[in-house]
């Protein structure tokens, strides 16, 4: 241990009178100096590394890496830089900096990352974000349509007004006859059993979006009569 710090001290001192040889030798030293960097997102610091910033050249995060004087941008009282973004999408950004692979935990959205990626323009970031969400969009929708089914009873006379004032998004599906009742004072009044499905968007409801087996019998009765 001793003989790597009297090496590493005795570098130190040959490196010194190169420091002063020129400017451009001494900015040169200074950079490499500040290898990690220390940001401010949205009140959350994250420290990295200037190399792992500088992967994309085109991207903001770049010339924020290399003090571009036409980037504008302010430290705070640590000598953070300050970003006004959500800390929650950057830290996915970061990390596909670090290692080029998107991470997302299930309760990130990908269009949330999809809006940092564009802000800070990390081109293939971007890109491989979209493909992600047309992927699983393109999973949604073949996922088969699932229906909740309702059975109705009512008389001859409600039949009309009950299929006309049938709330949104249900739809008729079999009518079954069960015959008749008998009202005191009235003839017969002949009665249905009305066989009404929606579609089911939601299925976090834990509703049956299969018909009941109630609903499958008067199916059956109603197609064999």
């Amino acid at each position: 241990m001793a003989e790597n710090s009297s090496e590493t001290s005795g570098s130190l001192h040959r490196r010194c009178p190169a420091h002063s040889s020129s400017p451009g030798d001494r900015n040169a030293a200074a950079v490499g100096a500040s290898k990690w960097i220390r940001l401010n997102v949205g009140g959350t610091y994250f420290l990295t590394t200037r190399q792992t910033l500088c992967r994309d050249p085109k991207s903001f995060l770049f010339r924020l890496s290399q003090a571009d004087p036409e980037l504008d941008s302010d430290k705070d009282e640590t000598g953070a830089y300050l970003i006004d973004r959500d800390p929650t999408y950057f830290g996915p950004v970061l990390n596909y900096l670090r290692h080029g692979k998107l991470v997302l935990n299930r309760d990130l959205a990908e269009e949330g990352v999809l809006e940092e990626a564009e802000f800070y323009n990390i081109t293939s970031l971007i890109k491989l974000i979209k493909d992600k969400i047309r992927e699983r969009d393109c999973k949604t929708s073949q996922i088969p349509v699932k229906h909740v089914y309702r059975v109705l009873q009512c008389q001859e006379e409600e039949l009309t007004q009950m299929v006309s004032t049938m709330s949104d998004g249900w739809k008729f599906e079999q009518l079954v006859s069960i015959g008749s009742s008998y009202n005191y004072g009235n003839e017969d009044q002949a009665e249905f059993l009305c066989v009404v499905s929606k579609e089911l968007h939601n299925q976090s409801y834990g509703t049956n979006s299969e018909p009941s087996e109630k609903a499958k019998i008067l199916q059956e009765r109603g197609s064999r009569m």
